[in-house]
């Protein structure tokens, strides 16, 4: 009988990695939590015309790459493939937009139907950070100013860039549109059946094409940012100086557009060279029709989403002891009937709020020696050694697995917790 695989595109996530996902998830969460930032979980699967309404209907997102299906009541659902339509949704739903202002943040899997290469799967993980109700280039500046504090946090701030760029406003935008199409439309035979198809719908796609034949075309187009408004100038103008102030360095890219159609006035990517063709690692910008698109009040939407996959790998290559596995403080080694028992008591004791250790107990006996071994193994700093002998002098045997060369010490039963949490 043949062995059932894991999906092409959707990985698992082995011990041996996950201690560095947890580290990077806790980092995460204490940043965003200091600049104010609540954590929202939204369900996986929502109905697909949330996307089709969100994200646009003519969007390799919404035309190719999503996992649709008719459940058993024949609603159309859909795995998410991106967060900010779900934040959104569960915002309008319980009412959290009205008359106030909203900070938010999730975390967790996505999924897209593409081609898997490294950096990118069909279910991913993705951070999201969103602010709803608030207007102002100032909460724009506070998120790159965010993305800058986890990219210093982890010491990779030398290797990543920042874009950015202003879409306008939806008036605006819709007269570069009009320029798009009549640009575009002159050179109708030099476009690829994908940008005809798109030069009516969505002309702004045919910028974010990724064939070089589209890419040097598109680079002759007209300018967005001569067709920029009054408000749209001096939103991005104010965003700028807000950056300027703060010393976070960035690139006006005239040609950045993103690849979704909820987007208006400011968008933006961090990018890096070190990770091959998926340089993004990421990107967001501002969304203020969002919310009034999907049935709630006007109100201004802005954030980010960051593809965790790519950003641990970029961590991985620079920062690596930033990712090291979590380390216990001691192994649990037993001797003797008795000595299991009490060893069992005495680990969970360890592991009370009070003292604050983690011990990883022995479990199905074994020699001294093989015990040794899989304490060594386990990556704990100590080894704890209980025998009957030293258990009835009310002594315990204790050996620092991490120093070459160590002996083997004895202390006091009623020390050991103390001597540990000293030597951290």
């Amino acid at each position: 009988m043949s062995k059932i695989q894991s999906i092409r595109g959707m990985h698992d996530l082995l011990p041996a990695d996950s201690g560095a996902w947890q580290q990077v998830e806790a980092v995460l969460a204490k940043t965003l939590s200091r600049y104010g930032y609540q954590e929202i979980r939204t369900p996986i699967v929502e109905q697909t015309e949330l996307f089709k309404r969100s994200i646009g209907e003519v969007t390799d997102i919404v035309e190719k790459e999503m996992y649709t299906f008719n459940d058993r009541n024949g609603d159309q659902l859909t795995l998410r493939p991106e967060g900010t339509a779900s934040c959104a949704r569960a915002g309008i739903q319980h009412g959290l937009f009205h008359n106030q202002q909203q900070k938010l943040w999730y975390q967790g899997p996505m999924f897209r139907h593409e081609r898997p290469q490294k950096g990118r799967y069909r279910q991913f993980s993705q951070l999201g950070v969103e602010a709803y109700g608030i207007p102002g280039a100032d909460v724009e500046a506070e998120l790159l100013l965010i993305c800058q504090r986890l990219w210093q946090a982890f010491k990779i701030d030398s290797h990543v860039r920042l874009e950015l760029n202003s879409l306008g406003t939806p008036d605006c935008r819709a007269a570069y549109r009009s320029a798009l199409v009549e640009y575009f439309g002159a050179h109708k035979d030099a476009l690829d059946d994908e940008s005809k198809r798109r030069l009516e719908s969505n002309p702004l796609r045919i910028l974010d094409s990724k064939n070089p034949e589209m890419q040097t075309l598109a680079a002759n187009a007209p300018v967005l940012h001569d067709y920029l408004c009054d408000e749209a100038k001096e939103h991005f103008t104010q965003l700028l100086a807000y950056l300027d102030k703060l010393d976070i360095a960035y690139t006006v890219n005239q040609r950045l557009v993103r690849g979704l159609d909820y987007y208006c006035h400011t968008v933006f990517e961090w990018v890096t060279t070190e990770l091959g063709a998926q340089g993004t690692i990421c990107a967001g910008g501002r969304y203020d029709g969002l919310i009034k698109q999907l049935g709630g009040k006007e109100i201004a939407g802005v954030g980010f989403a960051m593809g965790m996959e790519r950003f641990i790998e970029l961590v991985g290559q620079y920062s690596p002891k930033m990712l090291g596995q979590p380390v216990a403080d001691a192994y649990m080694i037993t001797i003797g009937a008795e000595a299991e028992l009490e060893g069992l008591q005495l680990a969970d004791r360890m592991r009370s709020e009070e003292s604050a250790l983690a011990v990883i107990s022995n479990l199905g006996s074994g020699s001294f020696k093989s015990q040794l071994k899989r304490a060594d193994k386990s990556a704990a700093r100590y080894a704890i050694i209980l025998a009957e002998n030293e258990l009835e002098q009310g002594l315990i045997g204790l050996k620092d697995l991490r120093t070459a060369g160590s002996e083997q010490q004895l202390v006091a039963y009623e020390q050991l917790i103390g001597v540990l949490n000293n030597s951290k």
